[in-house]
């Protein structure tokens, strides 16, 4: 494929922000606080976690992980509490605040794409939230996904396959095969058992067996 420039990846990072934000404002109560994919964390905990990531460069990135220990869930916890407002109203604005921000520890500014796309299913999935993701975004994601473990092991799960989306021009490994819609690729990459049951092929039982 035809890689994004990082201006063109910003520009898909903020429309799923605002994607989001758009869902987000009309949960009620009771649902700000259903749990999500994301194992540990309710909903205003990953909202508050997005902020965080959209809030934190480079040095200040390095001076977090080094005061929780290099400890990457102690470091994550720690910024999402930081984040996380009085009430879920207030944790949205918070999150409505940073969502044209280009702010990142780093220049893979694909992966940080993937991390919002992962965790606003994580949010959308059990909340039976239907929107999805650009494919473009997904696309893109999931290109980076294939080949670089980053923040989720994700060119391990895809190893020695060939991973095929069916609504998108995303392509990419040799062997047993895999196919589906580009988020449920891009979801299985990132661990989430959930997108399993939207995958065909010889080589979905591997993925089944890598996710445990």
């Amino acid at each position: 494929m035809t890689h994004a420039t990082d201006a063109g990846l910003w520009g898909l990072v903020h429309a799923a922000r605002r994607s989001l934000a758009d869902d987000l404002s009309g949960l009620d109560a009771a649902q700000w606080h259903q749990p999500t994919l994301c194992t540990g964390w309710d909903v205003e905990h990953v909202v508050a976690h997005l902020t965080a990531t959209a809030t934190t460069g480079r040095w200040r990135w390095i001076r977090s992980i080094v005061l929780a220990g290099f400890r990457p869930a102690v470091h994550n916890e720690r910024r999402l509490l930081e984040h996380l407002g009085p009430t879920p109203a207030q944790t949205l604005t918070r999150f409505e605040a940073v969502v044209e921000a280009t702010v990142a520890p780093t220049a893979d500014t694909a992966a940080y794409l993937g991390e919002l796309l992962v965790h606003s299913q994580d949010i959308r999935c059990p909340l039976g939230i239907s929107t999805e993701p650009d494919v473009r975004a997904l696309t893109a994601v999931a290109d980076f996904y294939a080949r670089r473990n980053f923040t989720v092991p994700s060119k391990t799960l895809a190893s020695g396959l060939r991973m095929t989306a069916t609504d998108g021009p995303f392509r990419a490994g040799e062997g047993a095969t895999v196919s589906g819609p580009t988020l449920a690729l891009v979801m299985t990459m990132a661990g989430r058992r959930a997108y399993l049951d939207h995958l065909e092929g010889d080589g979905r039982d591997i993925i089944v067996d890598r996710l445990g």
